[in-house]
């Protein structure tokens, strides 16, 4: 698998052969981000979970594409940002380690905040 570093050149590689950098600023890409991540949750409305299992076997290209789209935003905001995106997600995974201690989340899908009650 390619790194982050190595896909956010081909990323940009591939907006920079279309002169679309004058239109990727921090704003738009996350409206972005936002609107493609709406077209990804399109994917499972008004399904139930069985329904989702079936749609995911039989539309599984297009669930892909939508994932794609999502990441390909958040990894060009990223470099716009100029943030390593993968020191963030290691760092937050760390501030979650704290927020969720294995001993109190572990199979509980509660809240940080309600794990002490």
């Amino acid at each position: 698998m390619d790194s982050i570093c190595d896909l956010t050149t081909r990323i940009n590689a591939f907006r920079d052969a279309r002169d679309w950098k004058q239109f990727h600023n921090p704003k738009d890409m996350a409206v972005s981000i936002s609107i493609e991540s709406a077209e990804l949750l399109e994917q499972f409305q008004w399904k139930n979970a069985k329904e989702c299992e079936a749609h995911l076997q039989d539309n599984r290209e297009a669930v892909a594409d939508e994932m794609a789209d999502v990441a390909i935003y958040l990894f060009e905001l990223a470099d716009l940002l100029k943030m390593d995106l993968g020191q963030e997600m290691l760092r937050k995974l760390g501030k979650n380690a704290v927020k969720y201690p294995v001993d109190k989340a572990k199979g509980s899908n509660k809240k940080y905040d309600e794990l002490n009650q």
